[in-house]
């Protein structure tokens, strides 16, 4: 079933209910509940042009889902790609398709930006969205491994 909903850029007047959206993404991750730190984020990405934000808003107006894709580059293919990092729907909105329509946005914006292709990254116990990413032919990684580190704040001067 398909939701009826619209997949637009966000603007600066859609951040706030972006942010909440956002907020509840990071929750899913473990973050702890931060919603000014969720809206600073949105707000600095659209301001210096770091990301391409896109909502999608449900047929009362309110936004329903997120997708946030930010460019970066493959050396290996000597390409440019976006980097799919945050892809939210909210609980009520589920299982209808939103978040399908959020990715078909996404490649649509990928392709018309002169990307060579997109990547992302889920939790491994998040088998609903691995599900939706094979139907949709996304293509699960299996010669890399994917390594984190966190780096130590510099000494202040």
């Amino acid at each position: 079933m398909t939701a009826p909903c619209t997949i637009r850029p966000a603007t600066a007047a859609d951040l706030p209910a972006a942010a909440q959206l956002f907020d509840l993404y990071r929750q899913f991750y473990e973050q702890p509940p931060d919603a000014a730190r969720a809206l600073a984020f949105l707000q600095a990405r659209q301001a210096r042009g770091e990301s391409v934000l896109l909502v999608a808003q449900g047929n009362a107006q309110q936004l329903v889902g997120l997708c946030q894709l930010y460019p970066s580059f493959c050396s290996v293919e000597a390409q440019p790609i976006y980097v799919l990092y945050d892809l939210f729907v909210h609980p009520a909105a589920r299982q209808q398709g939103v978040a399908r329509q959020l990715l078909q946005a996404a490649e649509a914006r990928a392709a018309a930006d002169g990307m060579a292709r997109m990547d992302l990254t889920t939790a491994h116990t998040n088998t609903a969205a691995q599900a939706l990413y094979a139907a949709m032919g996304w293509v699960r990684d299996t010669v890399f491994c994917t390594y984190t580190r966190r780096v130590a704040a510099a000494p202040r001067a």
